[in-house]
């Protein structure tokens, strides 16, 4: 679909703490699906924003994301963040190939016998912030470390390469106009520095997660050096990135919404449900994701999708209709569980979803235990947030106890 007159501009760079973005609720309102334009790419695309249609685009086989590869795709960075040969942009079969062999890894058996190793960790670096005394940031002292060196590890990357590593992730999720050649740079050497590690493990194999996809075989089947690498790759960004900012998210939420907090402290037993709640409703990231192009004519909400146009979905809207969440704008913890969309749906669902929310559970959980007298060090109004990525998180932290 090419740029065209009646397409709404949005830039979707709304960042004002986890307030809704004004201009998603205003696309919602139009109850229909409409062409928009984002800040890169030759094309317009069409948005769809409820449940219900997010549910079809996301598992209807004619609507594909590999082939949004060899096109200028629209999008909110400049330079585009999935690889061609990741699993974010495979349909299936393919797709399925690769998620079973790397979903065994991230089962909820393996995620179980996992979280030991995290709770020991996360209370090493609860300890740690213990023993420095407030006023001091929760973001350096559990949201980052926790997701990152559990993946980190898990995957085996060198420690002395986390901050090279890291570093190079930030780079890439930049959305600046500014930032495209430092983008593509941090791609590349991320590309190369996995090639490297792949070479090694299948040389000289560990008990890490990239010997295991190195060693992984279904039958006959097997991955190959580039797809072991850019699994690697992905699994380095998503593994980490949704529960670093949920972690910061959900506790500034907690610490600003005394309700809530009285609430996750007298019903321990229901954590998992409520962390669920307001995963439902945090705004965990800005826009849309990666689209999908549509292979022939498809009819939807009374519009006709050509084949070839692009269509995004929003996972953001998705958790707000009012037609499948009662009061979709309130955090009701005691709400009956409902499956929600922040993971994701269908065939793209994120497969790490078991380790994010242990580490979810175990980082709220034991914060809220260890620290009874948590709250903030400064005035709400005083935290900072990123405004330079396409994620939505507070920068700093400040607590005391």
């Amino acid at each position: 679909m090419p740029q065209g007159d009646n397409a709404i501009h949005c830039p979707f760079d709304f960042s004002e703490g986890l307030e809704f973005d004004p201009s998603l609720a205003a696309l919602m309102d139009r109850d229909a699906i409409t062409r928009i334009r984002l800040p890169y790419g030759d094309s317009d695309a069409w948005l769809v924003t409820g449940f219900e249609g997010v549910q079809q685009v996301t598992t209807d086989q004619r609507f594909s994301r590999a082939a949004i590869l060899d096109h200028d795709y629209p999008r909110l960075t400049p330079e585009p963040i999935v690889s061609a040969e990741s699993i974010n942009v495979m349909d299936p079969p393919h797709s399925s190939r690769l998620r079973h062999l790397t979903s065994q890894a991230f089962s909820q058996r393996q995620v179980d016998r996992m979280r030991g190793k995290i709770t020991r960790r996360a209370g090493t670096l609860l300890d740690e912030m213990a023993a420095q005394g407030p006023p001091v940031d929760l973001v350096h002292h559990l949201s980052d470390p926790l997701p990152q060196q559990t993946i980190f590890d898990l995957l085996g990357i060198p420690h002395d390469d986390w901050a090279r590593v890291q570093q190079n992730l930030r780079q890439l999720l930049a959305t600046g106009p500014d930032r495209g050649k430092i983008a593509a740079t941090a791609k590349a050497e991320l590309r190369a520095y996995f090639g490297e590690l792949v070479e090694q493990r299948r040389s000289s194999p560990g008990k890490d997660l990239i010997s295991a996809l190195v060693a992984a075989r279904d039958g006959d089947d097997v991955l190959d050096d580039q797809e072991v690498a850019v699994m690697a790759l992905t699994l380095t960004l998503s593994g980490q990135d949704t529960a670093t900012c949920q972690i910061s998210n959900i506790c500034y939420l907690l610490l600003t919404r005394p309700e809530l907090m009285k609430h996750f402290r007298s019903r321990p037993e229901a954590l998992t449900d409520s962390l669920n709640e307001m995963l439902r409703v945090i705004p965990f990231r800005k826009g849309v994701g990666i689209p999908r192009v549509a292979l022939e004519d498809v009819e939807m909400g009374g519009v006709r999708i050509r084949k070839g146009d692009f269509v995004h979905v929003s996972y953001l809207t998705a958790n707000r209709d009012p037609d499948r969440y009662p009061d979709p704008d309130f955090i009701d913890p005691d709400r009956p569980p409902a499956p929600h969309m922040t993971f994701g749906w269908g065939g793209h669902r994120c497969i790490a979803v078991p380790l994010a929310m242990a580490e979810l559970e175990v980082a709220i959980g034991q914060l809220l235990e260890r620290f009874p007298g948590l709250r903030l060090a400064v005035p709400p109004e005083e935290v900072r947030w990123d405004t330079e990525t396409i994620r939505r998180f507070p920068i700093e932290l400040p607590v005391a106890w």
